[in-house]
């Protein structure tokens, strides 16, 4: 019944995580568009009022006029809408299904004996500390260098570097699977600390000041665009490490932190491209092809790199039936899939139950090779091998 509850609670929680944080990209995309896609207004009077840029949109059968104001507006609406509550609810959903998958059950997601064979507890604690001491340091250096003479760049390398080492300490202490997620995890963290320590207490500063009619501090705007830039370069990496658990031939690698960080540079420097495409368009940046090239030149040397080595041929049976695959499937999943635990309400612990779920094990075992999870039972080639050709024969329940 606990297996069951936590899938259900997975299944609600990831739906939910998923609905969200379209939301919260969508609207960052959007505002970053809109910024790229300004153009000084036409009418004297918006420019009187302090209006800096404008555009017009057609969509969904309307037309759209949104304008910016430079600094502030002149007089505040009676109403204004606040865009926060996509990020924490990201934010929230994000880490309690986290908690109920890899923090509940540290020794199956957290633990890999072959990487660091360490006590839940400890694992646990220093999964937490990535989330912490990442925010902490990339917010220092954005504090310390972000306003001073070519601030962006500096903070640019040095978050860079940060990410980086986080990288591949996450691979040396973790599981692949759950280092590449913990990553993402931590730039997610330090994405939702953006907008709750700095954009919002900005914005309402600025709000404060407008209302009661006191020059706004220009600089809650400048903060705020630079963890706002900041956060939309991060998307597209976040997105990879939350998908990456879907394809372990990239976790699994020998040198899976280059594969991770590899990935996230061309996420970075694509969403690049999708930045300055706009305002290129109108005239005011550079030609913003050669990030795209850069990224995707990235991602096919990746490609070549990792392409798997020549396996040696495995001798096996000329017909492999159940009395071979039964024994491979007791030793290595039944520990998980028997009726004690029924992981994922799989059980493989009778012939019959091994025919029915011969798809499953074939995905999971040789296609994906997911399953062992870690390869924590130590599967090897061979008994990969001997259910490939057993699953292609037919699955047949007769030796």
């Amino acid at each position: 019944m606990e297996t069951y509850l936590l899938d259900w609670a997975n299944l609600l929680l990831r739906w939910l995580h998923v609905i969200v944080a379209i939301a919260w990209i969508g609207s960052s995309f959007y505002f970053v568009f809109l910024d790229s896609s300004l153009t000084p207004p036409q009418d004297e009077a918006l420019k009187k009022e302090g209006v800096s840029g404008e555009l017009w949109a057609v969509h969904g059968g309307g037309f759209y006029h949104p304008v910016k104001y430079n600094v502030a507006p002149p007089r505040l609406p009676d109403h204004l809408h606040w865009f926060y509550w996509e990020s924490y609810s990201t934010w929230l959903s994000g880490f309690a299904l986290f908690a109920i998958s890899y923090l509940w059950s540290p020794s199956v997601y957290l633990i890999d004996p072959h990487v660091m064979d360490w006590s839940p507890a400890a694992a646990i604690a220093t999964a937490l500390a990535f989330l912490v001491v990442f925010w902490f340091l990339y917010d220092a250096i954005c504090r310390t260098l972000g306003q001073t003479a070519h601030g962006d760049a500096k903070v640019g390398l040095l978050v860079l570097l940060l990410v980086c080492v986080a990288s591949y300490a996450a691979t040396q202490l973790f599981a692949g699977r759950a280092a590449f997620l913990l990553v993402g995890a931590m730039l997610a963290t330090a994405m939702s600390a953006n907008v709750f320590f700095w954009i919002i207490p900005g914005q309402r500063k600025v709000v404060a000041a407008l209302k009661a009619g006191q020059p706004v501090d220009p600089i809650h705007g400048k903060r705020g665009k630079q963890r706002s830039v900041h956060n939309t370069y991060f998307t597209l990496p976040v997105l990879f490490a939350m998908l990456s658990n879907h394809y372990s031939f990239v976790y699994s690698h020998a040198y899976n932190w280059v594969a991770l960080i590899a990935i996230m540079f061309a996420g970075a420097a694509i969403r690049q491209f999708f930045v300055m495409r706009h305002g290129w368009k109108l005239g005011r940046n550079a030609h913003p092809w050669p990030y795209a090239a850069v990224g995707v030149a990235v991602l096919l040397a990746l490609i070549a790199w990792m392409r798997p080595a020549a396996v040696e041929p495995v001798e096996l049976p000329a017909q492999v039936g159940m009395a071979q695959v039964q024994p491979v499937i007791e030793q290595r999943c039944v520990m998980c899939h028997g009726a004690a635990l029924a992981s994922k309400n799989v059980r493989l612990d009778t012939p019959l139950a091994i025919q029915q779920q011969a798809l499953t094990v074939y995905q999971q075992t040789v296609v994906t090779r997911q399953m062992p999870l870690n390869n924590a039972t130590g599967m090897t080639e061979a008994e990969r091998a001997l259910i490939a050709q057993w699953f292609r024969a037919g699955a047949p329940l007769e030796p």
